[in-house]
């Protein structure tokens, strides 16, 4: 839209240079961008009557001096379509703003230079007035000249959608953000939400996830990192086990901000086993306002779980001693998992390392977990090279989440402000 805006200005600047132009009467002088100027002592006066009710947003005055202009000639025809383009801008008149586009493109007065932007300019006025074709035509017009930016790419996406084309302008949109990408700009944020979009109709969560972990790098408050950790949730298919990883994620940024976020994550982290977890976030929860003591489903889990999470943080030093002295890693796995969902990351550490280093376990989860323990334990570099491991399947896309919410606290540590002590 700023692109447009610069193409009414510049309208306004080669109408109102040509109308203030102190040439006699039907005099001809040559311009640098081609058109000659050729315009009457009445016309000329016409005109800068009308320009000035323009500047001054005095629509009535404008309309009656633009409808009074008689112009004779290829130059006279161009600054009076111009003017009466400038006069629908200010009414807001789309139609009216595109007929007079076509009125200046049927003289040889439009400077070359102008006529590349001009032409996508009147493509962007026929989407809107709803004639595709012609928008698209004059796009391609448009590009034939040497115009082409990204802009123009979203727009036809634009017009691919009201044509019922949702597959061509997803690949328009996806064009878009390479080019931005390419071009070392950043994305707009509404460029990732018609994206995302497109990708979650489409069934594609593979870029539904890309896409989201992209945007976070960029829009990062608890409030996009619920927004996209609770679209993702949604799809099919997904263990629990990472479920209740990405909401561990949601929990780590601040952003459980409802009942059914703390119920949802209470839930899932009773359904996985973890009771000690379970009882955590209801406190939470709780403690947040977002629970209530008489929450039906809430009560009931913590009526449920206290007592076994009092056993399973009991049996965990019995649990490690036979993780250590077991053939394979599940045994270990199982306790760096239980450390995990007590929050006891260095001892979750501990576990992991020992599970991957004997082997038999999904190593994909394995080191995802290892990462996220060693983030929330503090060591950041070694967080990214274990999630750096995750290469395929439900567990990457965890590990690609995490290893944005690892950026963040690099860039956070890495900012931090020095504190100097004050001198005695």
């Amino acid at each position: 839209m700023a692109g447009l805006r610069h193409s009414f200005c510049r309208l306004g600047l080669l109408a109102g240079a040509a109308m203030l132009a102190s040439t006699p009467a039907l005099a001809k002088k040559p311009v640098a961008a081609g058109p000659v100027i050729e315009m009457s002592d009445s016309f000329r006066a016409a005109t800068q009557a009308a320009d000035s009710a323009i500047k001054a947003r005095d629509v009535a005055t404008a309309q009656s001096q633009i409808a009074g202009l008689m112009p004779v000639s290829d130059f006279e025809n161009y600054v009076a379509a111009g003017l009466r383009f400038e006069l629908a801008v200010l009414k807001i008149d789309r139609q009216a703003q595109r007929v007079a586009l076509n009125d200046m493109f049927k003289t040889s007065a439009v400077p070359k230079t102008d006529m590349p932007r001009l032409r996508y300019v009147a493509g962007y006025l026929s989407f809107i007035v709803g004639n595709y074709d012609d928008a698209t035509a004059q796009l391609d017009y448009a590009r034939t000249l040497g115009y082409d930016p990204i802009d123009a790419t979203m727009l036809r996406a634009d017009i691919a959608l009201r044509r019922n084309k949702a597959k061509d302008a997803r690949g328009f949109v996806q064009e878009a953000l390479a080019r931005q990408r390419a071009a070392g700009q950043p994305i707009p944020a509404a460029w990732y939400d018609r994206a995302i979009s497109m990708a979650y109709s489409a069934g594609d969560w593979s870029e539904v996830g890309a896409l989201y972990r992209e945007r976070l790098s960029h829009y990062d408050s608890a409030g996009e990192w619920r927004t996209a950790l609770a679209n993702y949730l949604a799809a099919p298919g997904m263990d629990a086990q990472v479920q209740l990883d990405l909401y561990r994620l949601q929990a780590a940024n601040g952003a459980m901000a409802s009942e059914r976020d703390y119920q949802a994550y209470a839930q899932l982290a009773d359904k996985t086993g973890y009771s000690a977890e379970t009882k955590a976030i209801i406190e939470a929860g709780r403690s947040a306002g977002k629970l209530t003591l008489t929450q039906a489903v809430t009560a009931g889990l913590m009526k449920s779980v206290t007592p076994k999470a009092a056993k399973e943080i009991a049996g965990l030093p019995a649990a490690a001693k036979k993780a250590a002295a077991a053939k394979d890693g599940s045994a270990a796995m199982t306790v760096g998992d239980t450390y995990f969902s007590l929050g006891q990351y260095p001892q979750a550490v501990e576990q992991y390392r020992l599970a991957l280093s004997k082997g038999g376990v999904d190593t994909g989860k394995g080191n995802a977990r290892l990462g996220v323990a060693l983030a929330r334990s503090g060591d950041l570099a070694g967080a990214k090279a274990a999630l750096s491991q995750v290469t395929g399947g439900n567990w990457a896309n965890v590990a690609g989440f995490w290893s944005v919410w690892v950026d963040q606290q690099s860039r956070k540590t890495a900012f931090k402000p020095v504190v100097v002590p004050p001198t005695s």
